[in-house]
């Protein structure tokens, strides 16, 4: 039984979603038992702006179209911060994020850190790159009972996701590490200024966001 859990579910689930939009993860579930609300339309990335997936990458994953699922130095960073007392902190990427929302519970521990890497592994051998980004942004939480950037960008700046320029992308992924208490539409000064520096960092990426925009 444990190993049709760990094994062929997960590849069987990532395989469906390879073509059909993830209906819910258990975040958003936990959340609507809490009592949250739920507002979520899935939107194909062609119906994305560019800038968005763009903002994500400066934001949360430089090397995200060159590596495997994992940035390694980034872990043995937050590995020798965590050995000298440091907060243990997650050195995700958005492969890593995406395992972690499809499949596995809210919370940390060195557990759940391990079988989030085998689950990125699945995610990145099934799923092509691009497809990983729509997904990504289809099921990221962006404020209480916010889930997907088509609900985000309505709810924040009134528009569809579509018509998001780069300042509103940039101000998006800059409220995804904290976004129940951040907010894009009445950003803080410290999100204001991390807007402006993933704004800057999207010029700089060039080739790098390739993955994304040509499929």
């Amino acid at each position: 039984m444990l190993i049709v859990l760990l094994i062929v579910v997960p590849v069987a689930l990532t395989l469906v979603y390879r073509v059909v939009p993830v209906p819910a993860t258990p975040l958003m579930a936990i959340r609507l038992v809490e009592g949250e609300g739920w507002h979520r339309d899935w939107v194909p990335l062609s119906a994305v702006a560019e800038t968005v997936g763009i903002a994500v990458i400066a934001a949360e994953d430089n090397l995200f179209c060159e590596n495997r699922g994992y940035d390694w130095d980034q872990v043995a960073e937050a590995w020798t911060t965590w050995r000298e007392g440091g907060r243990l902190r997650g050195a995700s990427t958005v492969s890593m994020q995406v395992a972690r929302n499809l499949y596995l519970w809210p919370g940390g521990g060195f557990a759940r850190k391990a079988v989030e890497v085998y689950f990125t592994s699945i995610v990145e051998l099934l799923l092509p790159k691009w497809r990983i980004m729509e997904i990504y942004l289809n099921i990221a939480e962006w404020g209480p009972g916010i889930y997907g950037v088509g609900a985000a960008a309505r709810h924040y700046f009134g528009v569809e996701a579509e018509n998001l320029n780069t300042r509103q992308a940039a101000l998006l992924a800059a409220i995804l590490p904290a976004p129940r208490s951040r907010s894009a539409g009445n950003p803080s000064a410290y999100v204001a200024r991390y807007a402006g520096t993933i704004q800057r960092r999207m010029g700089q990426l060039g080739p790098l966001t390739d993955c994304i925009l040509q499929r």
